[in-house]
């Protein structure tokens, strides 16, 4: 089962990694890139450099951006391959050991080849 995280960085604290944090981090992407557990990862500009909001509503396209200002940072994403939902959520607690103060967000993904889990 594939499994799509989010992370969105904590408002109150945002920023970079320290050179510990990096570290660990760089075991972590690599350990479980090894294993496949993490399929791809990657980080989210601000929605204000670039970034836009497309809409569809009653026919009509609306495009919003980029903004000077966000609710919420999103900070970067993975593409997990867990055998169990249980399994993500585990690779999400240990990825906020290391990063700090924010949360994941897990979605499952659904496609040929993928069943969906009932929890």
């Amino acid at each position: 089962m594939k499994f799509l995280s989010i992370y969105t960085q904590d408002q109150k604290s945002p920023g970079s990694m320290n050179g510990e944090q990096m570290a660990e981090m760089g075991k972590l992407i690599e350990e479980t890139m090894k294993s496949g557990l993490l399929v791809l990862t990657g980080g989210i500009l601000p929605i204000s450099k670039g970034g836009a909001r497309v809409r569809a509503s009653g026919g009509a396209i609306s495009v919003d951006g980029p903004f000077t200002e966000a609710k919420e940072i999103v900070g970067g994403f993975a593409i997990l391959n867990a055998g169990s939902r249980d399994e993500a959520i585990e690779m999400a607690t240990r990825f906020l050991k290391i990063a700090g103060n924010g949360e994941c967000e897990i979605h499952q993904l659904e496609g040929p080849g993928e069943e969906s889990v009932d929890q």
